[in-house]
């Protein structure tokens, strides 16, 4: 269970990647759609664990490969624009394959 300042801090950082991938999104995410879905940050704010779904391609895998590598990047900005926060937690990347997971479960449903 999470306290209320890390939901408020969680809620900052998936606004603020979400403009990130916005913004720079061609060159980071090779021309694919990249949605934050979630973002799920220790207890100490040390970490933040940043889950991904990567949409129009087939390469996921080199995209999430691309953002790693812009990783620092990616951190300086999102840490300029939240001036209220000592220390910037570390970013880690996953890819969120929940609507996957479900996508699959509701076609095999529906074949029954």
């Amino acid at each position: 269970m999470s306290s209320i300042r890390q939901q408020k801090i969680e809620s900052a950082i998936r606004t603020e990647l979400a403009g990130f991938f916005i913004r720079n999104g061609r060159e980071i995410c090779l021309g694919s759609m990249v949605t934050v879905t979630n973002v799920r940050i220790t207890s100490d704010l040390s970490l933040a664990r940043c889950y991904l779904s990567i949409y129009n391609t087939d390469k996921k895998e080199a995209v999430l490969e691309n953002i790693n590598l812009n990783k620092g990047k990616i951190k300086s900005e999102v840490s300029t624009r939240l001036k209220n926060m000592r220390k910037s937690p570390a970013l880690t990347f996953f890819i969120d394959d929940s609507l996957d997971y479900a996508m699959k479960i509701d076609e095999l449903l529906k074949k029954k």
